[in-house]
């Protein structure tokens, strides 16, 4: 497992799935000559997209960012569609490190589309159940009340068995969100209640884009996804959040990205520094 260490934190990388999805529905409206010399596909015109929860750990608290695929989630029809290849391991990786689900404190969701919120149950006796019983499940308001009641669009993402059984776990907050180093900021733009992660630590700082820079090659930014609901406001944001962190000489962190974990870009928009994923 791949890890990142600030001066009084640490993340690590967990396996909690992967996709392939269309890339030119990850790519939107750029051409595909341009999108994929920057990220393959295969000769389905299908790009490989982890789905790897981040564990923070600081203070003695365990943190999740987002929660993986789960497993027995997707039925087989899901599977062929989303190209889901692969299906959880956090249980096994979080072992690993001497912890079972109960110790996790925290999730950190910066949405709740199915490929972030399934892992936060598990079928059980024909219902669904908790995967993290002691965790505060946290998340926008505006995420959360579209995750209940989602509209003819974003209905096929908002899974009622992704929530129901969570529900009491779960806070909400508007604006922006705190737990010591670590800021959860609402930008909307891939869905309305959208947020990204900006963690500041002794001088270091780590901002995680999430769906509005779902993997490196979506640096430009202009190429955003065609899953967008509000591509106006990803655009507005990643060139907010691009320019403090280029400036900040940021880590930015990924949940998709099957190449890299972590890069940081110079002002001429190169990659400075990196942490490359282990490849199989």
């Amino acid at each position: 497992m791949e890890t990142l260490e600030l001066k009084n934190l640490k993340l690590t990388w967990l396996h909690g799935g992967v996709t392939h999805l269309d890339g030119g529905a990850m790519f939107g409206v750029v051409p595909k000559p341009l999108w994929s010399k920057s990220y393959p596909c295969n000769e389905n015109n299908q790009i490989e997209l982890r789905t790897d929860p981040i564990l923070i750990q600081f203070d003695d608290k365990n943190i999740l960012v987002e929660s993986g695929l789960g497993i027995g989630k997707l039925n087989d029809k899901q599977k062929r569609n989303f190209g889901a290849l692969e299906e959880s391991f956090v249980e096994r990786d979080l072992a690993m490190h001497g912890l079972t689900p109960g110790d996790i404190d925290y999730i950190l969701m910066t949405h709740l589309h199915f490929d972030h919120a399934c892992g936060l149950t598990m079928p059980e006796e024909g219902k669904f159940a908790s995967v993290f019983p002691n965790a505060k499940i946290i998340a926008s308001r505006v995420e959360w009340e579209e995750m209940r009641n989602p509209n003819i669009r974003s209905r096929n993402t908002y899974w009622k068995e992704n929530w129901e059984s969570i529900q009491e776990q779960v806070e909400v907050f508007e604006g922006e969100w705190t737990l010591g180093p670590i800021k959860m900021v609402h930008t909307g733009g891939h869905s309305e209640g959208h947020s990204i992660l900006v963690i500041e630590d002794e001088g270091e700082t780590i901002i995680h884009m999430a769906d509005i820079m779902p993997t490196h090659a979506h640096q430009n930014v202009l190429w955003v996804l065609a899953y967008d609901d509000y591509p106006m406001d990803s655009i507005s944001a990643k060139e907010k959040w691009m320019e403090f962190g280029v400036k900040k000489n940021a880590w930015f962190t990924f949940y998709h990205d099957a190449f890299y974990r972590a890069v940081k870009w110079d002002e001429s928009g190169n990659i400075s520094e990196k942490v490359e994923k282990k490849r199989n």
